[in-house]
């Protein structure tokens, strides 16, 4: 092996690439992208600026510091014997295949097309030797060490997946792109959901747990609705309970102390019942000015909260706040699996229930006051996620990101901490999209089922032994998230404003259409490999009521517009009849996975594969990053040109009720949850907060990540959250 600058061909750059005009002489990657940020003497966008910037890294930074091998075989075998590649995976494959499966990826000639889409890949994905100094693979090394670890031995499915990849209309998540095949890595898993119960073993696990998974993976998130209330009895001794906001310190340390390799920082969400009694507690947490000895820095927190709550505070009543301890002595059950909204009034009669009760109208403007002044807390509709819920079983909480929604079960322990019972908790298996090539895809049920199989994979090559209530969950559900991004990209190359009626048209069918062809995957593993979801004969599925949507009612384009992309792109709608025989096909030989699609915020692999951020609108045409010591890096938004800049409306000029009603379209097809911020004007007001948490519960909106007020934006600042699925 010898280390030595790469020629042009190699790093990224044909030589018949256009040289760097006169105006652009002299200036280094770094100057080159900002020169985005200002209009040329035309007024226009310098969009070639930043073309260039990606041409002048490679020259000046990717080439100098990349490790050069003469052929594949002599880097696979470096790469092995050095213990940067798992040798396993690579024993799976004839060398022969694997040089196909290279010839392939390299073959599409992939270019980045954008500075801040480079350097990202490589400061944050590729392969670097051990000092981080220098590069050891290009995007297309990468790209296929991901389709042979995942395919696990099936060579078509290989084919497929660098395929799919390469061509950007498949992106794995964070943890999934970052660390297959690598003999280092962390797991590849994006995020997890645990329980804890009212009792100090639970709590002592739980905080194992952090640092365990947090070292490994990416976020986790804890529901803490059963933990009993501060002052409540301890062994029927009054006023002995700290509460929850220790157990929260306890957690924001062990997320603070453990990370992945150094790779990632260790991220972590809490969510509490909005009826617990130190809900406000909790909220307060995130004030500005928090005593210290409350305040919460790192930990995301988040609210579940029942239709119940939206009835009481439109009738100005009060809002019951009910003991944890008590309810589940009364109930026989936790807190968290009882049914607020129905068994309400009940609890309020019961005098073995400790309660207290605040204005509910005084909750939910504490409630946005806390999002005004932070982002904070997300907010999950209860009994929407549940009236969706195809699963037998309660969904208690969401993830750190907000769109994992997921049944789970709650564990025992002995006094050693080891377990009773092992509980269900929950893995993320993640992975989105690109709308644009998705639509532009040759066989659009082809790169539906690609991706659901390569989602699969990732599901059954995770063992997190750590936290066996992670792996058995993970082991009874195969469940995945297919997320998606580049809606708002898409519709504006289409010419097609976001929020507008053809806009939320193609949404409700582009998720209709691939809810079918995710179901139709996930059957379809069920069919070879004999065996379902563990429960699948109690869910909706089986029963055959989850298609009576479908089966029932014709789902077709209401506009003109929309039917012609379908047409264009040569896409099939399913039909009624369609459905039909999907439904008589799960019937027979179930579903493999438990759970199909879920879309998160995205983040840095949206900058990767040339994407608007999951589907909401852009927050700037020319949005503004603060990248570490390299500073402020600009990236225009993907498919916007001189041409169709007016279909490039940001999220705050779109205003609440567009976005929302985007989600709304979509969230009817997707059986977890989607991942939605919400953006507002300068001059908005906490009441405005309000107006758009009632209409996202009225619209059936099931979760909402963070609020953002445009300043934040303008300053060029950023909300820092989803390290597991934006980053």
């Amino acid at each position: 092996m010898t280390t030595h600058t790469t020629h042009a061909g190699v790093s990224g750059w044909g030589h018949d690439d256009p040289k760097v005009p006169e105006k652009f002489r002299g200036m280094g990657y770094h100057e080159l992208n900002a020169v985005l940020n200002l209009y040329d003497a035309d007024g226009n966008i310098q969009f070639d600026a930043d073309r260039h910037a990606v041409r002048q890294y490679f020259l000046q930074h990717v080439n100098e510091n990349t490790v050069f091998f003469h052929d594949l075989k002599e880097k696979l075998d470096y790469l092995v014997e050095h213990q940067y590649y798992e040798p396993e995976v690579l024993e799976k494959y004839d060398f022969e295949f694997v040089k196909k499966l290279s010839k392939l990826a390299y073959g599409h000639k992939f270019r980045f097309k954008t500075f801040l889409g480079a350097f990202k890949y490589y400061t944050s994905y590729t392969l670097k030797t051990f000092d981080g100094q220098r590069y050891l693979e290009r995007f297309e090394d990468r790209v296929v060490m991901v389709a042979l670890y995942l395919a696990d031995g099936d060579r078509e499915l290989a084919a497929h997946l660098v395929e799919e990849i390469i061509s950007g209309r498949f992106q794995p998540a964070t943890p999934t792109f970052l660390n297959a095949g690598k003999k280092q890595r962390g797991e590849m898993v994006s995020c997890f959901l645990l329980r804890i119960e009212d009792n100090m073993e639970s709590i002592g696990r739980s905080i194992n747990s952090a640092l365990q998974l947090s070292k490994r993976g990416g976020g986790v998130a804890f529901a803490l609705t059963n933990i009993r209330e501060s002052g409540a009895p301890i062994k029927k001794i009054q006023n002995q309970s700290s509460g929850i906001i220790p157990v929260m310190k306890l957690l924001e340390d062990s997320f603070s102390y453990a990370n992945q390799l150094g790779a990632r920082q260790g991220a972590g969400a809490v969510y509490l019942h909005a009826h617990h009694p130190d809900i406000n507690k909790f909220l307060d947490t995130k004030r500005e000015n928090a005593d210290e000895k409350i305040r919460i820095k790192t930990l995301s927190l988040g609210v579940v909260i029942p239709d119940i709550t939206f009835e009481l505070a439109k009738n100005n009543q009060d809002m019951y706040l009910f003991s944890p301890y008590d309810v589940e002595r009364v109930y026989g059950m936790p807190f968290s699996d009882v049914n607020v909204s129905e068994k309400y009034h009940e609890m309020v009669d019961d005098a073995r229930i400790t309660k207290t009760k605040i204005k509910a109208r005084d909750f939910f403007q504490t409630l946005a006051e806390v999002q005004f002044e932070s982002g904070y807390p997300y907010v999950m509709f209860e009994d929407t996620v549940n009236k969706a819920n195809p699963i037998e079983g309660k969904i208690i909480m969401s993830n750190l990101c907000s769109e994992i929604l997921q049944v789970s079960e709650p564990s025992t322990y002995h006094d050693d901490l080891t377990y009773e019972t092992v509980g269900k908790d929950i893995s993320c298996n993640l992975g989105s999209l690109n709308i644009a090539l998705t639509m532009d895809s040759p066989d659009f049920g082809q790169t539906i089922e690609t991706a659901i199989r390569g989602l699969t994979s990732v599901s059954e090559l995770s063992q997190i032994d750590s936290v066996p209530s992670i792996r058995r969950g993970n082991e009874m559900s195969h469940a995945v998230g297919l997320g998606q991004m580049n809606l708002h990209g898409y519709l504006g190359r289409e010419r097609i404003h976001y929020g507008s009626e053809e806009g939320v048209d193609f949404t409700n069918i582009y998720f209709y259409t691939v809810t079918y062809h995710a179901v139709r995957a996930s059957m379809l593993l069920a069919k070879e490999r004999g065996s379902t979801f563990v429960n699948f004969e109690n869910s909706d599925y089986a029963n055959g009521s989850y298609f009576d949507k479908y089966t029932e009612q014709e789902w077709a384009p209401a506009t003109q517009r929309v039917r012609e992309l379908f047409a264009e792109s040569q896409i099939h709608i399913p039909t009624q009849d369609d459905w039909r025989e999907l439904k008589a096909q799960v019937a027979e030989h179930g579903m493999f996975n438990q759970n199909l699609q879920a879309v998160p915020p995205t983040g840095s692999i949206s900058y990767i594969n040339h994407s608007t951020a999951s589907i909401h609108p852009i927050a700037a045409p020319i949005e503004i990053r603060k990248e570490g010591k390299l500073g402020r890096v600009y990236y225009p938004a993907p498919h916007m040109d001189q041409d169709n800049l007016e279909y490039f409306q940001d999220a705050y000029e779109i205003g609440y009720e567009k976005i929302i009603d985007t989600y709304a379209a979509a969230s009817q097809h997707v059986d977890q949850g989607l991942s939605l911020t919400l953006f507002f004007k300068d001059t908005a007001t906490t009441r405005d907060v309000n107006k758009a948490q009632i209409y996202a519960w009225r619209k059936g909106i099931k979760t909402m990540y963070y609020s953002r007020i445009r300043q934040l934006a303008l300053e060029g600042t950023e909300i820092e959250g989803c390290v597991s699925c934006m980053l």
